[in-house]
């Protein structure tokens, strides 16, 4: 619904809907004279949803800025009809604490928890009810990006065939941090419809990369340690560095703790010696061991970034044991697009790639469906050897057996081919 389709007095206005994107810059009436153009709406948090307290108007030519009340509006729709004795009472710019609907909100970051991903706000739904304008929704859709650039037309073909989980209530948006009074005009916004564990840390990642330092600790604080473990490693090093810079050594071990070697040793290396220090000391000795091997460039052995948290089942398991339960088979696990078939001593025997187990016939045996012609590292091979096989195959993990061909583990992809701190030359 346009602002022509709304209704023109604002004592008349009761559940009509508004897209901020269609009002923005339209003029500013008073008594029959243009005094300027609407560039935003101030909002204050009274209740579950906002409320339009007052409208910010620009001007041409130099003149002072003007915020407007809203009781003060007369008519709202393709023009905006304003009812004040004189101009000057109202000439200001925007006091600090307020909170503009436009600069604050449209085009910044949202996450959707249902929808696991990072959305961007590209319009903002209001509803004008009981003489007031409230902000009820925003919208994170095709046709709101279209609206946003201007092509109303094209914006309604798409506006019908979209799903209604692109406009997300705005009672599912809560600032970081909570204190709205603290607002500046680059914080981001954030839907916390239960919490944050849903969140894939690539995604999580993104976005607390975005944020100041406040707000990143504000995300930080709430994920548990495994949560918090992955969305480290995924964030770059200046952010990693004031992330565990700020963080109690007694928080930050049992993050590390829970990671490979190969992705600790690269979490470390992004901060000074001495923090990296203090914290292989509270690690466990050989945890430590295995990272000062891979940091220190001692050696650059396979070894030292091979986790032995993988899938692997004797071959005469069936396919639907595996597909049934594997939630909780994979739980914990590094490695988990791969599972491993081993005998009873151990011995590899063949491997089975995770699309593969999904289209099985569930009453075949693992070793029904296992490629036997397993690449492998041994465990005393180079970093370098192991990353000519990932570039040669394209395998997201390489299992690492002994001089017997017993599977002591697995190396993922990343702990070789994305670890600034190895070289490979």
């Amino acid at each position: 619904m346009t602002p022509n389709e709304t209704a023109t007095g604002a004592a008349k206005a009761a559940d009509k809907e508004i897209f901020l994107s269609e009002i923005l810059g339209i003029p500013v009436l008073s008594r029959e004279k243009k005094i300027g153009t609407l560039s935003d709406l101030i909002i204050v948090e009274t209740a579950k949803i906002p409320e339009v307290k007052s409208l910010y108007v620009k001007r041409s030519f130099g003149y002072p800025s003007l915020i407007i009340p809203w009781e003060n509006v007369v008519e709202l729709g393709h023009r905006v009809i304003v009812d004040i004795p004189a101009l000057e009472p109202f000439e200001a710019n925007p006091p600090e604490d307020a909170l503009l609907l436009k600069d604050y909100v449209m085009d910044k970051k949202v996450l959707d928890l249902e929808e696991s991903e990072v959305e961007v706000v590209y319009d903002i739904r209001l509803v004008h009810r009981n003489k007031k304008l409230y902000v009820t929704d925003v919208d994170t859709g095709k046709s709101a990006r279209l609206r946003r650039f201007g092509l109303k037309t094209l914006s309604r073909v798409f506006s019908s065939e979209e799903p209604e989980d692109q406009m997300i209530s705005w009672t599912y948006i809560q600032p970081l941090p909570t204190n709205i009074g603290s607002f500046k005009g680059d914080v981001k916004l954030k839907v916390l419809k239960e919490n944050l564990a849903e969140i894939h840390p690539v995604d999580l990642a993104d976005i607390i990369e975005e944020l100041d330092h406040d707000q990143r600790m504000a995300v930080f604080a709430s994920l548990d340690n495994e949560h918090a473990s992955d969305t480290l490693e995924e964030i770059e090093p200046n952010v990693q560095r004031d992330l565990i810079a700020s963080l109690d050594i007694a928080k930050v071990v049992p993050l590390i703790s829970t990671m490979t070697p190969g992705q600790a040793a690269d979490v470390l290396s992004a901060i000074p010696h001495s923090e990296a220090e203090d914290i292989l000391e509270a690690l466990t000795p050989e945890m430590t061991k295995k990272i000062r091997a891979i940091t220190e460039k001692q050696e650059e052995k396979v070894i030292h970034y091979t986790t032995q948290k993988i899938l692997k089942f004797l071959p005469e398991t069936l396919v639907e044991y595996v597909q049934n339960d594997y939630p909780n088979h994979a739980r914990g696990k590094d490695v988990i697009m791969y599972i491993y078939v081993v005998d009873a001593q151990e011995h590899l025997m063949g491997v089975v790639d995770l699309k593969e187990l999904l289209i099985a016939d569930d009453k075949a045996p693992l070793s029904a469906i296992m490629s036997e012609n397993v690449i492998s590292v041994n465990a005393e091979s180079t970093l370098k050897e192991a990353s000519q096989e990932f570039e040669r195959y394209g395998f997201r993990a390489l299992p690492v057996t002994d001089d017997e061909e017993h599977l002591i583990g697995a190396i993922p992809y990343r702990d070789v081919m994305d670890l600034t701190h190895h070289l490979l030359e």
